[in-house]
């Protein structure tokens, strides 16, 4: 291996050709996708792996890699994703990218014959077509032609019409000798930071499950109509709001999480009584138990809801995963490499989710964690340091070189 200060500069080096990719004026970047700005910074990559003559290759979805061998022998792989949600970090992704150039680098100057792969891997973020890890999903087989087909971006452009015209599949081979997965990411919350332990070994991988529940009154006249008489469907959706934040209060001891994060009020006019809500309901845990009396609990909720303020509740599921469990042998390992490098470590799940969710139902998988700081991601304040990239690079490097 290069001394730490030329494998930091490599980093910077090699981060910053993504820097500027996607930049807006607000100071974040936004990498939608299957966009062209995502093909940008998969040509990038490309570009980056061949300057280090490493094989590269792109697959029938349009995920890219870059390998130091390209036989059909068993192989590990790297990966993580280079899309963003809008006026996003640069971080999330691209640092598990990163970190499996660093990886493949030093194999190549150690010669340690070890067979590596890195993957960037399609639309992770659900950002532009309101479903998460599709090119993972479908070469893994986790999501099928039926699951994205129909998907429209932001911008209003058919999924199909961005695959025909790239020539990619929505019925890939599926991908295969893999040995294991690894994936290096940004926490995306605050537990690494406020302890100052250099890595996560992740347990598992939360589940979510989304929802868009469509709450309808009745739209008046906010001066004519008297108190006694409305059915405003907001107050309706504040109350339905509040207790599904009890409900996710009640089950955090079981690491469970309650979110809505969509309102649309209407006819959202001043002097208009709301008439018609909808809400977009994330729920996420690792445990199947919790999350079920959540989901039955939403819905009773929704049900007093709906008698006690004369209102209609709707309930449609958008999209569900199970909870996840990382491979407990690399769990292990990576902790015996982790106090081998004396680098600080702590075991802890996921509460985002993550392209290993559609590995691990393939092969053993596994995921370290770095700090960021104040947890803040999905944000142009995002950032970590590239020595933390480096730590849990070399925890990684150091995994792999005992797989041997």
């Amino acid at each position: 291996m290069a001394s730490k200060r030329e494998d930091i500069e490599y980093l910077e080096y090699i981060f910053s050709k993504f820097y500027d990719i996607g930049a807006n004026s607000y100071g974040g970047v936004t990498r939608l996708g299957y966009s062209k700005v995502e093909d940008e910074m998969h040509e990038m990559f490309k570009m980056l792996g061949e300057s280090e003559d490493f094989n590269t290759y792109i697959d029938e979805v349009g995920n890219t890699y870059i390998a130091n061998d390209i036989s059909d022998k068993k192989y590990y792989l790297m990966g993580s994703h280079l899309d963003s949600v809008v006026n996003g970090g640069r971080y999330d992704g691209v640092a598990g990218v990163i970190a499996g150039l660093l990886i493949l680098k030093w194999a190549k100057d150690e010669k340690i014959d070890i067979p590596i792969r890195v993957g960037a891997f399609r639309c992770e973020e659900s950002s532009n077509f309101g479903k998460c890890t599709i090119g993972s999903g479908l070469i893994t087989g986790e999501l099928s032609k039926d699951d994205v087909k129909g998907l429209i971006s932001k911008t209003g452009k058919y999924i199909v019409e961005v695959f025909n015209n790239k020539g990619y599949s929505f019925t890939p081979k599926r991908i295969e000798n893999i040995k294991q997965y690894i994936e290096l990411h940004i926490e995306q919350g605050k537990v690494l930071e406020e302890y100052g332990i250099k890595i996560g070994i992740v347990s598992d991988i939360a589940g979510p499950r989304r929802f868009e529940v469509s709450i309808l009154g009745e739209a008046e006249h906010s001066g004519a109509t008297p108190m006694d008489m409305r059915a405003d469907a907001l107050c309706a959706a504040s109350e339905f709001i509040l207790e599904l934040e009890k409900l996710g209060k009640m089950e955090s001891y079981r690491k469970s999480v309650t979110t809505v994060g969509v309102i649309n009020n209407g006819p959202n006019v001043l002097n208009v009584i709301p008439g018609e809500v909808t809400l977009g309901v994330d729920i996420r845990g690792i445990d199947i138990d919790s999350l079920d009396i959540i989901e039955n609990g939403m819905k009773n909720t929704a049900k007093e809801v709906s008698q006690k303020r004369d209102v209609k509740v709707f309930i449609q599921e958008a999209g569900r995963f199970d909870p996840v469990k990382m491979s407990s042998y690399m769990q292990k390992k990576l902790i015996e490499c982790s106090d081998r490098l004396k680098v600080t470590h702590k075991v802890m799940p996921s509460g985002a989710g993550h392209d290993a969710m559609a590995f691990s139902k393939i092969c053993d998988s596994s995921m370290v964690f770095i700090p960021c700081y104040r947890g803040i991601s999905h944000n142009k304040s995002e950032f970590s340091s590239l020595l933390s990239i480096y730590d849990g690079a070399k925890v990684i490097y150091e995994y792999l070189k005992g797989e041997m």
